[in-house]
């Protein structure tokens, strides 16, 4: 059903919002998913497609016990899918209209402690390990930009890595004498791993075996660094407790934003009520102890 406009829409908008392959992924999960669920209830076109279908395909989801973030995240694609198709002239009328985009409850994202990841750090890590962890934490990157940097990214000089963020927006991040150190390092192994398997790759991060390090690489590694501190964490984690570090001790929240990449201060912000919750632990917890 209409596949080939769904081809059409999401080469749209990869050209005109410059996103990445992974979120254009989403985006072609949750529409497929929904043109297989019209499919379904035996609707040919989406011209027919009415605001009763759309209800019914939400409560499908609920149905199928979606998380609602990721409810959330497909009418969004609905939404944005159902806007191009109208200002192109697909359809007459946009059923998506007036659907509202349930709000949900702002979680405060998990951090470690800086003890924490000193914890990680002195673990014997290999040269390898030891530049992920600097890389993630020391300069608060994705780990998509984090697998994607390339050799010529890092200016050791400076002290700064150069990466592409969201939206293919582009930002400088200085590291400390700790990363230094790591990098140089690890880039002593790169160069042995690059002469034993004849790899010209350009990637910064190459593994034992030549091969380039993957998203999954990087959650593998992290996940078992979790579960020597008795923790479920992500790559994130490390990008949020840099952010929360730094504004912890004094850093300003605009200086924070720029460096994390964030295109709105009030995404930043999210992480001053992490500092002040902080707080507030440390200070009942001392008046506990006395």
């Amino acid at each position: 059903m209409d596949i080939q406009i769904l081809s059409d829409y999401l080469e749209y908008i990869e050209i005109e919002k410059g996103l990445s392959l992974n979120t254009l992924e989403a985006y072609k999960t949750d529409l497929t998913d929904f043109l297989n669920f019209c499919e379904s209830k035996n609707i040919e076109n989406l011209e027919s497609v009415s605001r009763n279908i759309l209800n019914s395909y939400i409560l499908n989801l609920h149905e199928r016990k979606f998380n609602p973030t990721s409810v959330v995240r497909k009418i969004a694609s609905l939404r944005g899918f159902f806007k191009y198709l109208y200002s192109n002239s697909f359809i007459k009328n946009d059923p998506s209209q007036t659907l509202e985009q349930p709000k949900l409850p702002k979680k405060l994202p998990k951090v470690l402690t800086i003890e924490e990841i000193n914890n990680i750090l002195n673990d014997n890590l290999n040269t390898l390990e030891s530049v992920i962890v600097e890389l993630l934490y020391g300069c608060g990157l994705r780990v998509s930009e984090l697998v994607n940097l390339k050799l010529n990214n890092v200016d050791l000089g400076s002290k700064f890595v150069k990466c592409l963020g969201k939206g293919s927006k582009e930002r400088i991040v200085p590291f400390g004498g700790k990363a230094l150190y790591s990098i140089n390092n690890y880039l002593k192994s790169r160069e042995l791993i690059t002469l034993n398997y004849q790899t010209d790759s350009k990637k910064l991060l190459l593994k034992e075996n030549g091969k380039e390090v993957t998203r999954q690489d990087v959650y593998n590694f992290i996940k078992k660094q979790g579960q020597r501190l008795h923790k479920h964490i992500y790559p994130h984690t490390l990008r949020h407790s840099f952010a929360t570090h730094l504004l912890e001790n004094g850093a300003d929240l605009r200086v924070v934003q720029e460096l994390l990449g964030h295109s709105d201060v009030a995404t930043t912000q999210l992480y001053t009520h992490i500092t002040k919750k902080r707080l507030k632990e440390v200070y009942f917890a001392i008046n506990k102890a006395s």
